[in-house]
């Protein structure tokens, strides 16, 4: 007979175990299923907590490089490959073991396997062995997504990776072509490089971090010129063939002028697609859009009125933090709670060195919307805090509606600006204007500093920073 439950989640990532937790202390009898032995997800597995990791490890290394500038000279690092994979590894051990236990503390019943809709209610969980039933009355949809693959390539070759293998760090490549310079593609890019690898760089754009705003991403370029070795911007990669000792990859530029270059591996980052194909969701009614992703409304509803989708499979961003907001929505909204998904602001965070972070409207889309708009900055040459920190590159910039002066957006770019960047969310959500952060003490000295001397900039009196102001 089929076990039945009166919520089950599928997927054991961010946006899932956040949402069965959720569910489960407003005490609805839940069940996680999932084919790892305990919650987490790509994201703990795979993807933000064992890269995260990485990205610390490399920042040291720069930092002990950097350090001689103010008269502390180091022996030059030696990388212990096998000591870093046990240290990251351990560190994803003990983030989804407490998982696990957060689990069993809240009476969340994890199931191992797979799980694909047979109708509306009832679900098949296949776990590689055998397969069994759920009954279910209502269903929270977080399989997350995979990696995209390059349209036309079709080659198998265990030197061509995706982030999961590249964070596996199997060894360090001499040469490494990293495809696509996404957030994704920069990060990997700053781990391999800083761990020794010579980086080489193919985007289709002609710039890095497309969407981005170009004067956070000028500060990126400024600090990481000697990141790549070589960059083929507005290239598309058309063929890779694997060779005995490298691989042949063929770039072709915007003209349609191909040449050959050869690698020891590549990495693919050219973005995500949501896992939404081969769970049964036909057979349960639940409708996708043209571009397979769950049509859902402001509760994470589907067209089926008890199915819930949350994360990568309802659309962008597809970030993590996304994911467990929806996630907590969904379970509320379960629970009879009137809850809806409405936020003006999700941050956005890429973890190189420096921090690229974001949140609210950009200066690129309010050009686009031809929103009325002014732009506050204030560089972090002028901030006490980034001098000591020998990190003065660095801006932080405000996004605010010319009339209203209401906070429209925010972008950070320097060191801990993923730390920072709440501050500015919350002003967005909160409806905040100008005003309200310059009005707002920041200790000194701190980074958070040049977010209220932005706003202050506004004015025309930031304490540490002078412009001439236009008539």
């Amino acid at each position: 007979m089929a076990e039945k439950a009166e919520l089950v989640v599928i997927g054991g990532g961010p946006g899932g175990y956040a949402a069965a937790f959720h569910a489960a202390d407003l005490g609805i009898n839940t069940i996680l299923i999932d084919p790892e032995k305990n919650p987490g997800g790509v994201c703990l597995y795979r993807g933000c907590i064992p890269s995260k990791a990485l990205l610390h490890l490399v920042k040291l290394k720069k930092n002990a490089r950097q350090a001689e500038e103010f008269g502390v000279k180091f022996d030059d690092p030696k990388i212990d490959l096998k000591k870093i994979r046990e240290w990251k590894d351990g560190v994803v051990t003990q983030l989804t073991g407490g998982l696990g236990q957060l689990s069993k503390q809240r009476k969340v019943k994890h199931i191992r396997g797979t799980a694909s809709f047979k109708d509306s209610h009832r679900l098949i969980i296949n776990n590689g062995k055998d397969e069994s039933e759920i009954e279910f009355k209502h269903a929270i949809i977080a399989t997350g997504s995979k990696p995209a693959s390059l349209p036309g390539i079709d080659l198998e070759d265990d030197r061509i990776m995706y982030s999961a293998r590249g964070l596996d760090l199997e060894d360090i490549p001499n040469k490494l072509l990293i495809v696509g310079a996404g957030y994704i593609g920069l990060e990997m890019a700053t781990i391999y490089q800083g761990l020794g690898s010579k980086v080489f760089l193919a985007e289709m754009t002609d710039e890095l971090m497309p969407g981005a705003d170009r004067d956070l991403v000028k500060v990126f370029e400024k600090s990481n010129q000697d990141l790549f070795e070589e960059k083929f911007l507005s290239t598309k990669v058309s063929d890779i063939k694997a060779q005995k000792k490298q691989l042949a990859v063929t770039l072709e530029n915007k003209d349609g002028k191909s040449e050959e270059k050869k690698f020891d591996k590549v990495l693919i980052a050219i973005g995500r697609k949501p896992n939404t194909l081969k769970i049964g969701l036909e057979a349960a009614g639940v409708e996708l859009n043209d571009k397979k992703i769950i049509q859902v409304n402001a509760q994470r509803q589907t067209s089926q009125s008890h199915i819930f989708a949350i994360g990568d499979v309802a659309g962008e961003p597809m970030l993590a933090h996304k994911a467990s907001h929806e996630g907590r929505i969904a379970a509320e909204v379960i629970a009879g709670k009137k809850s809806a998904y409405e936020p003006y602001a999700i941050p956005a965070v890429v973890f190189t060195d420096p921090e690229l972070a974001w949140a609210g409207l950009t200066e690129m889309e309010a050009k686009e919307q031809n929103v009325n708009y002014k732009v506050a900055k204030f560089p972090w040459a002028a901030s006490g805090r980034a001098l000591t920190l020998g990190k003065k590159a660095g801006i932080t910039k405000l996004i605010l509606e010319k009339d209203t002066e209401r906070i429209l957006g925010i972008g950070i770019a320097g060191v801990h600006a993923g730390d920072m960047i709440p501050e500015g969310v919350l002003a967005i959500e909160m409806g905040a204007v100008a005003r309200d952060l310059s009005l707002t003490i920041h200790p000194h000295p701190t980074l958070s500093e040049t977010i209220m001397e932005a706003a202050e900039s506004f004015y025309g009196s930031a304490t540490h920073f002078f412009k001439k102001q236009k008539k």
